[in-house]
């Protein structure tokens, strides 16, 4: 196909579509990838947020397993795309935002990722620093290191753990593909082996299983469970949300819709539901071990004796190796090489995100964001939110699922619009942002902003909702002239 020739700016090998012989992600490829991406520390440690903010074991569990059969909606549908034509999200949102404006949202999306590839990146380091700690039997402990705020060994801690996820940067796609589908049964494993350990240590499961929620009738937080709830949810929701976005870039690789559909459907909100599940659990035993509440795995790893520890300590190591490079690393690696395909390849993508990981200085990120989890989780998910309205009502009922692939890669074709932007998603993202702006300065600014009205605190609430339902409608009104025929 000319259009697809290799001198075309708009294409290099890692952006062009998927052969058939490429394509050998069966359903149980695609179940191993999310048992694996969410069997994380992260989302071990949402559990403690919810129940901290008020809700009993239960109610935290239900927010969790819902939020994810929420986002698991939008990824089916943007996931249809990738298996359909073989294309990874970059090129996708071509469609919607010109062959030149798809770099807006490729690039939205690639610096998010970047800030998550570091946060996990230095989780993965403070487990060696740990690590290393027991081992030596003495903590490792020194002065801070002027203007990095840390010491020289989670620096070099930090830096081995870097270079043990950049060998599969080297080594491209498929190491990750047989990485998560290795590991994802070990981790099955190891969680029923936790549950068994606790269970022995502490007698039973202990207390937090029976504490009823904070906000019961004639609490100090009585009847505000709602209140608590919805930016809960909305921050569950913006966990996966990158994901959702970037789903295609896996899709593309699978052998039919079943495998994606069935694969995603086993594979993200029922073990995200089990894993709340089981940090309630064993966080509750610990409270009968150690006399209070201990929400850390690496923390609670490193009470462990014997070669307990240090096998917790190294399955928790592979496991944010296999988390990071799935969920954090690949997306941002094509949004990078399709900013500029003919100089960035996906190894290269690769690699500018594993830099800018470490410039962002992610220790700085946690230390200086007060509650990031619902700070950044909400804050990024307000960002992403309207992308995926604008992506799905493109795609389904503007295209009816009928894209011409050779166009989205011509950059004088149907999908570069006036000078490779589509002014239509354009004002659709920027509406979508817009409402949520001042929820997110008084939550992460609070002291600069502490005017912001109680309207926009509700709206910046319900970010992802609010953001993808505006730009949705916007987007369709905007475009229902140009609607495609099936």
């Amino acid at each position: 196909m000319s259009s697809l020739a290799s001198d075309n700016p708009l294409i290099n090998d890692d952006l062009r579509p998927t052969t058939q012989a490429q394509r050998t992600w069966r359903w149980y490829h695609f179940a191993a990838l999310w048992v694996g991406m969410v069997m994380c520390i992260p989302a071990y440690t949402l559990s403690a947020s919810l129940i901290e903010g008020g809700m009993s074991a239960w109610q935290a569990v239900f927010t969790v397993f819902l939020a994810n059969a929420i986002v698991l909606v939008p990824m089916l549908l943007i996931g249809h795309a990738g298996t359909k034509y073989g294309i990874p999200y970059a090129v996708l949102a071509r469609s919607s935002f010109g062959t030149s404006g798809a770099r807006l949202p490729a690039l939205m999306r690639a610096i998010v990722a970047c800030g998550w590839y570091g946060i996990q990146t230095w989780f993965g380091g403070m487990m060696i620093y740990t690590l290393l700690g027991v081992l030596f039997g003495q903590s490792l402990e020194g002065a801070k290191i002027g203007g990095l705020g840390i010491n020289l060994a989670q620096l070099i801690c930090f830096l081995a753990f870097w270079a043990v996820q950049f060998w599969y940067i080297v080594h491209g796609m498929d190491s990750i593909r047989k990485l998560e589908t290795y590991t994802a049964p070990l981790k099955i494993v190891i969680c029923f082996v936790l549950l068994g350990w606790v269970y022995n240590k502490a007698g039973g499961f202990g207390p937090i299983l029976d504490q009823p929620s904070q906000f019961v009738e004639g609490g100090k937080k009585a009847g505000l469970f709602w209140s608590a709830f919805w930016p809960s949810l909305t921050a569950m929701v913006g966990f996966w949300a990158t994901l959702a976005l970037n789903i295609p870039d896996f899709t593309r690789f699978a052998k039919s819709q079943r495998d994606q559909v069935l694969g995603q459907s086993i594979g993200l909100p029922v073990p995200m539901g089990l894993l709340a599940m089981l940090a309630v659990i064993v966080t509750s035993a610990t409270v009968v071990m150690y006399g209070k509440a201990i929400w850390d795995p690496v923390d609670l790893s490193s009470r462990m004796t014997g070669a307990a520890v240090l096998i917790a300590l190294l399955i928790l190591l592979i496991d944010t190796v296999s988390v990071n490079l799935a969920a954090n690393l690949v997306g941002p690696a094509y949004d990078f090489s399709a900013l500029s395909p003919k100089n960035i390849s996906y190894k290269t993508g690769g690699y500018i995100t594993a830099s800018i990981a470490i410039l962002m200085m992610p220790w700085k990120i946690l230390e200086s964001t007060q509650g990031y989890i619902f700070t950044w989780l909400i804050g990024y998910s307000a960002l992403l939110g309207p992308i995926a309205g604008i992506l799905i009502v493109d795609y389904y009922f503007i295209r009816n699922t009928q894209l011409d692939v050779a166009q989205l890669y011509k950059a004088d074709g149907k999908y570069s619009y006036k000078n490779g932007w589509n002014s239509a998603a354009v004002i659709a993202f920027v509406l979508g942002v817009l409402p949520n702006i001042p929820g997110f300065l008084n939550a992460a600014l609070p002291a600069a902003f502490p005017d912001t009205s109680a309207f926009f605190k509700l709206i910046y609430t319900y970010a992802w909702f609010v953001g993808i339902a505006i730009s949705a409608v916007v987007y369709g009104v905007l475009m229902s002239g140009k609607r495609e025929a099936a």
